[in-house]
C-alpha cells in the first residue's frame, strides 16, 4: 500500500514542479520601466475572463498541491 502512494507522491511533485514552471510570472518585466501594468496585452488569453490559460494553471496546481498534501499526509501516517 505504501508503494502505491510513493508512486503517486512522484507523479503529482513532477508535474506539480512542471507546472508551477509552465506559467507565466506576474513581474512585467522590461514593461515595467516603461510604465506599462501587467495586464497590458493584446493576448486573447488576457483579454477573457475566467477561462484563461492563467486561471486554467492556478485552479491545476491549487489541486495539485492538495494532492500533494494528501499524498504526503498519508505517507507520513503509514511509515508511523
Amino acid at each position: 500500500m505504501q508503494t502505491v502512494f510513493v508512486i503517486a507522491h512522484l507523479i503529482v511533485t513532477v508535474v506539480l514542479i512542471f507546472v508551477v514552471m509552465a506559467q507565466e510570472g506576474k513581474d512585467p518585466g522590461m514593461r515595467g520601466i516603461q510604465g506599462a501594468s501587467s495586464d497590458m496585452g493584446d493576448s486573447f488569453f488576457k483579454k477573457n475572463g475566467g477561462t484563461t490559460k492563467e486561471a486554467m494553471f492556478t485552479k491545476l496546481t491549487t489541486t495539485l498541491a492538495v494532492l500533494f498534501l494528501i499524498t504526503t499526509m498519508v505517507l507520513v501516517i503509514l511509515s508511523a
